[in-house]
């Protein structure tokens, strides 16, 4: 069975996600980025865990990217078989979204879960 590694990031809506952003380095030092999000690489937080990172992005209203769901936000979880992960979910009532995607990052899939809410499953390209 496939399961959740960890939580690979959370995107959300802001009215100006620059300005939101700046806020956020200047304010807690979240290390953002040139793409306007901020990447937390956990062997920097924990050396004796595994290489791996979460990362933090605010989008503007406007984003396509959370869509079909209408929440102000969208959650990513890391798993160890994504299409397994994927198969189990739809089998619990979770309505997938479009293909998977393959990238240099590794593996993506989408799904709408009872809520409503859309969670991303990203399989990273270093899992076999």
């Amino acid at each position: 069975m496939a399961k959740v590694i960890g939580l690979g990031g959370i995107f959300f809506k802001s009215d100006d996600p620059q300005r939101l952003a700046q806020w956020y380095k200047t304010y807690l030092q979240v290390p953002v980025e040139n793409w306007g999000g901020a990447a937390f690489y956990l062997n920097n937080l924990m050396p004796m865990a595994a290489t791996g990172y979460s990362v933090w992005t605010p989008m503007g209203r406007d984003t396509d990217y959370l869509h079909p769901s209408s929440k102000e936000f969208m959650f990513n979880l890391i798993v160890d078989d994504l299409n397994e992960a994927l198969s189990q979910v739809a089998e619990g009532g979770a309505e997938l979204l479009a293909e998977t995607e393959d990238s240099e990052f590794g593996r993506f899939g989408w799904f709408i879960d009872p809520d409503g809410n859309k969670v991303e499953l990203w399989q990273p390209s270093t899992q076999t």
